[in-house]
């Protein structure tokens, strides 16, 4: 799809020095050369430690997103955390720049809250920042309720949004929810890229999976994904499973 924000994340390896060196030691970045998105929703999954999110970072963060999260114009830094993989990629655009964008990460998603609450403690502002999120406070809701008000009340087309784990926080019910947002926001020319492990939001009807492994970066059905056959095998037959671990 030649219409995408992002069309291709490149790793620029005669930059690298040291492959031992942390994050390209992840056998996932190690191996890595290049991948190139055709959806407009792309997930990034796989084993805890595989690099899906230090990847996910790397790109939020080489395209002009906060590394704590949030939209291109937030700069607060709680503690610096991020790897330097994202001086080593580039990204391949489409004609088409977004008009918004968001990287939300759940594990820093409370600093975010809290920088649009000193945010509005500035005179400077013409409106309150949180009007932007539903006009009430994100710490004042539960952080399912906050993750759903920020993709309802700020995401309004058009725009790159890059979420890291954001199942981290929605029930079932909910992550179908953010499904329902997302369409409606794919028919307004937006692109996701999206790192999980929700095998329900893994099903989103025309998503491409990426799966990270120990030695490489797969494109792989939903169905063919350990998510999806681990799930359904213990759905299926949870006192055997239970069995056979406990």
């Amino acid at each position: 799809m030649n219409d995408l924000y992002i069309s291709d994340i490149i790793l620029n390896r005669v930059d690298i020095g040291d492959f031992s060196a942390y994050p390209f030691s992840l056998p996932a970045i190690k191996n890595f050369d290049s991948l190139r998105l055709n959806s407009r929703v792309t997930f990034f999954v796989g084993e805890n430690g595989t690099g899906k999110s230090t990847l996910l970072e790397a790109v939020a963060v080489r395209s002009g997103f906060n590394p704590e999260g949030g939209s291109r114009n937030f700069n607060f830094s709680t503690m610096p955390t991020h790897s330097a993989l994202y001086e080593h990629i580039a990204l391949a655009r489409g004609l088409r720049k977004p008009r918004d964008g968001y990287f939300l990460r759940a594990e820093s998603f409370y600093n975010v809250a809290t920088e649009i609450e000193r945010m509005d403690r500035e005179p400077s502002f013409d409106r309150p920042v949180k009007v932007s999120y539903g006009g009430k406070s994100l710490h004042e809701q539960s952080h399912g309720e906050s993750f759903i008000s920020l993709v309802m009340n700020r995401f309004f087309g058009d725009g790159l949004y890059i979420l890291d784990e954001p199942e981290a926080a929605l029930s079932p019910t909910r992550q179908m929810t953010l499904m329902v947002l997302m369409r409606e926001l794919e028919n307004l020319n937006s692109q996701f890229i999206i790192a999980t492990h929700s095998p329900i939001l893994m099903a989103y009807p025309g998503a491409e999976i990426y799966v990270f492994s120990e030695g490489d970066i797969a494109l792989t059905p939903y169905k063919e994904t350990e998510h999806y056959t681990v799930t359904k095998q213990f759905i299926n037959n949870p006192d055997g499973m239970l069995k056979h671990l406990i």
